[in-house]
């Protein structure tokens, strides 16, 4: 399964392809909107940060479904609060995945979203 990874932080990002690599998901990074745009083809699920330099999360993935992109798309994001999360998946988000990232979790909740 591959898994794009949209995330401006390096570490973050880095955190991320380690820990899905290692439980044997082929992972892409894009550290903006518009390069998840470029990238996303054939991708199987999408953790999309929401703070993006340029096109926000919630714009990329505005953009995504614009284009026809049906895969799962997951709010990555440190924003915690509940409402934030309401918010998110009322903007059309499949799923949630907070930061920061809980290693032991993370391919579990990325499994979900595939099944979602």
């Amino acid at each position: 399964m591959r898994v794009l990874v949209v995330e401006d932080n390096e570490r973050n990002a880095k955190l991320a392809r380690d820990v899905l690599s290692f439980a044997g998901f082929d992972v892409v990074v894009a550290s903006s909107g518009e390069a998840c745009l470029e990238v996303v083809g054939g991708v199987d699920v999408v953790l999309m940060d929401i703070n993006l330099p340029g096109m926000s999360g919630v714009e990329a993935l505005a953009a995504l479904r614009e284009v026809g992109v049906t895969v799962p798309v997951a709010a990555f994001t440190a924003h915690a609060m509940h409402d934030d999360r309401d918010r998110l998946l009322a903007a059309g988000f499949d799923g949630y995945i907070e930061k920061p990232v809980d290693v032991r979790a993370l391919p579990g909740q990325v499994e979900a979203l595939l099944r979602s």
